[in-house]
């Protein structure tokens, strides 16, 4: 992997990567003769470096303010007329940092994960007690499996954009994933947006494979996470369906549509969604490498290209695109676009 792969996938502008490669040879220019040097002015050789702070490709230097540490926000670095107080790093030792420093997020996302649940979990058992004798005009209790059933196929017929599924128990029965498919083969030809998260075990489970690997095969969206939070059902972003006791979901559920409870379940599944690794659906990819159409693929997604843009350069589909992007997430073991790329110039593939 050389150093050009590990820029091309961090996705640097040329401007970016002309200060950068600058920096590694003449550590000792200022912004002025930096920007000199490449035709540039001031404001944007500063830009530059702020950027390249955040990407760890510049530290600052060991004699800045005496304190010889990564910290700092880099604000500032384009005031003083000086890129002096910084110092370039390999492209390698940059990348590591990044994903040292996108581990580190996902530890705290995964604590504000457990707080949100725990709020909300005190919010649902509040709205499903059934000691205050009443209902709420926003929170209508539904009793008994089968009458669940029934709202879920509802649910199917009703949704006009959206569904967000936690899917957690690990393995499904099979009369849950024949009732699943029947509601989900009802959306997806409606085109609706279908997201769902189970659990990672369930890629060792064959039958509940099979169906998320359907699921993908349809266009619908499928990632897995090692633990979730009860099962949930949100429909476009304005009704919520969750058991009325998680650890019995043959009780019953709670239809909820009190819109500060929905946006407060919405935040959550983007939260768990963020740090969910996708079902990969491509079974023929190589092992232990990328096709040409797959390295492509990465460097244009990490230039910031959407899908839909990286689909008409490679001249393939957008629904292929997201497809081979979720599979290359799936083997890169990668909880973001940005990571598998990342990988992939890691593991010498680009």
């Amino acid at each position: 992997m050389t150093d050009q792969d590990v820029l091309t996938v961090l996705g640097l502008t040329g401007t970016h990567e002309a200060v950068y490669r600058a920096m590694r040879s003449r550590e000792t220019w200022g912004k002025a003769e930096l920007a000199a040097h490449l035709g540039l002015d001031t404001d944007e050789v500063g830009r530059a470096l702020d950027a390249l702070f955040e990407l760890r490709l510049m530290r600052r230097s060991l004699g800045d303010d005496g304190d010889g540490g990564d910290g700092g926000d880099g604000e500032g670095d384009g005031d003083d007329g000086d890129a002096g107080a910084l110092s370039a790093v390999g492209p390698q030792e940059g990348l590591q940092a990044l994903l040292d420093r996108q581990h580190e997020e996902l530890l705290r996302q995964q604590e504000r994960i457990l707080e949100r649940q725990r709020v909300l979990g005190k919010m649902v058992r509040h709205l499903s007690d059934e000691r205050t004798g009443r209902e709420h005009a926003d929170a209508e209790r539904i009793i008994g499996l089968d009458a669940v059933q029934r709202r879920l196929a509802r649910l199917a017929d009703e949704a006009a954009r959206e569904v967000l599924t936690f899917m957690p128990g690990g393995a499904q029965s099979a009369p849950a994933l024949l009732a699943a498919r029947r509601n989900d083969t009802r959306l997806l030809a409606r085109g609706v947006v279908t997201r769902t998260i189970g659990l990672d075990v369930i890629r060792a489970d064959g039958p509940t494979l099979e169906h998320a690997r359907w699921l993908t095969d349809q266009g619908a969206e499928f990632r897995t996470v090692p633990s979730l939070p009860p099962r949930m059902i949100l429909v476009d972003r304005a009704a919520a369906l969750v058991p009325l006791d998680p650890a019995d979901t043959r009780r019953g559920a709670l239809y909820l549509t009190h819109p500060g409870v929905v946006a407060s379940l919405l935040d959550l599944f983007d939260q768990v969604w963020n740090r969910s690794t996708p079902l990969g659906a491509d079974t023929d990819a190589p092992p232990g490498g990328l096709t040409d159409t797959e390295r492509d693929l990465l460097q244009l997604i990490g230039q910031g290209l959407t899908d839909e843009a990286a689909a008409a350069r490679l001249h393939i589909s957008p629904r292929t695109s997201r497809r081979m992007m979720a599979a290359l997430m799936e083997r890169l073991g990668a909880r973001s676009r940005f990571e598998a790329g990342l990988r992939a110039a890691q593991r010498g593939w680009l």
